[in-house]
C-alpha cells in the first residue's frame, strides 16, 4: 500500500468533551503544517456537552508532511491533550464491508449496483445470507456468497460463523440488507458501532415485523425507511438517516409495499455512505451525521 501523502486528500472524524480551544487548535496545526482545508464541519450538543468535527484536507506546501502516519503522529498530542476519540484516514480509503441479507433482494441488488458502477466508496468483501436465494445475484457481480442457514446446531452457532467470517474477510462493518433475523446481543456488542440495518418503518413507528401492514391497518399518509446502528434493544439504534413518501386512501398493502421497497434502498445506500465518508459520530443514543 502506498502510504504517501503526495496529490491525496484526507480526513479527520474527532469527538470528544466540548471546550474552548478546539477549532482553533486543529486548524492552527493544519496550517502549521501546510494543510490546506477543503471542507470543515463541527458540532457541539450544548445539552450533553460533546463537541464533534469533521475535516477533509490536503498537502498545500513543503512542510506537509510525507506520509500518514506522520500525519497522525503529529496531531497526536492535541488529540490527547483534549481527550479526543479520532481518527485520520486517507479520504480514498474504502472501509471493508460484509452484507447480510435473507430473501429480499431490492436492497442488495441496489447496493450492489452502486458499487459496481463506482458509486459507492466501499468495498464490499462478501454476502452472507440465511437463505440460498440470492447467490446468483451476489455472484454476477463478482462478489463471493456465504450460505450460512440456520441449522440443527441453532442460530448462536450460525452467527458465530458469521462473526469468524466478518473477522476471516477483515470487514469494518456488518450492512443487514434486509437480513430478516434478530441478532444476539452477544453478537450486537461485538460489533457496537459496526452493524447498520434498514427497518422498513419510519422509527419509532410500527416496530417488528410487517410493518406495512401496521401502517395500512392505521391509514397512515406517510410511510417510510430507518437506517440505524444495531442494538438489543429491537429497532431503537441510533438513527443514521429517514426518508418518507406521502400516500393515500387509494394505497393497498402491496402498493405500501412496492413504494417502501425503493424508500429502503436509497436510505440503506446514503447510510452506508456517509458511514463510510466519515460523516457519522454516536452521540449516546443518537447520531450527528455531517451531510
Amino acid at each position: 500500500m502506498d502510504n504517501s501523502c503526495e496529490d491525496k486528500s484526507y480526513i479527520l472524524a474527532l469527538s470528544c468533551k466540548d471546550q474552548v480551544g478546539i477549532v482553533a487548535a486543529v486548524s492552527a496545526h493544519l496550517a502549521a503544517h501546510d494543510g490546506f482545508i477543503l471542507d470543515s464541519q463541527q458540532y457541539a450538543d450544548l445539552a450533553l456537552g460533546s463537541f464533534f468535527m469533521r475535516v477533509e484536507f490536503a498537502g498545500a506546501g513543503p512542510a506537509f508532511p510525507d506520509r500518514i502516519e506522520q500525519l497522525r503522529d503529529g496531531f497526536a498530542p492535541i488529540a490527547a491533550q483534549y481527550g479526543m476519540r479520532w481518527e485520520l484516514v486517507a479520504a480514498a480509503e474504502r472501509p471493508r464491508v460484509l452484507v447480510a441479507v435473507s430473501k429480499g433482494s431490492h436492497c442488495l441488488n441496489d447496493l450492489l449496483h452502486r458499487w459496481r458502477t463506482g458509486n459507492l466508496p466501499v468495498d464490499i468483501v462478501g454476502v452472507v445470507s440465511n437463505h440460498p436465494d440470492l447467490r446468483d445475484l451476489t455472484e454476477w457481480h463478482g462478489i463471493a456468497f456465504h450460505h450460512l442457514p440456520i441449522g440443527a446446531e441453532g442460530k448462536d452457532a450460525q452467527e458465530a460463523r458469521i462473526l469468524a467470517l466478518h473477522e476471516e474477510l477483515r470487514a469494518d462493518y456488518l450492512v443487514l440488507a434486509r437480513y430478516m433475523q434478530v441478532l444476539s446481543s452477544t453478537t450486537v456488542d461485538r460489533l457496537a458501532g459496526k452493524c447498520i440495518n434498514i427497518h422498513h418503518s419510519f422509527l419509532p413507528s410500527f416496530k417488528g415485523a410487517r410493518p406495512y401492514h401496521q401502517a395500512h391497518s392505521q391509514g397512515v399518509k406517510l410511510i417510510g425507511a430507518t437506517a440505524h446502528f444495531v442494538t438489543s434493544d429491537l429497532d431503537e439504534g441510533p438513527i443514521i438517516e429517514q426518508d418518507v413518501e406521502r400516500v393515500d386512501h387509494r394505497a393497498t398493502q402491496d402498493d405500501l409495499v412496492r413504494i417502501g421497497r425503493d424508500i429502503e434502498a436509497r436510505v440503506l445506500a446514503r447510510a452506508v455512505r456517509w458511514v463510510a465518508e466519515r460523516r457519522v459520530f454516536l452521540n449516546g443514543v443518537r447520531t450527528v451525521v455531517f451531510r
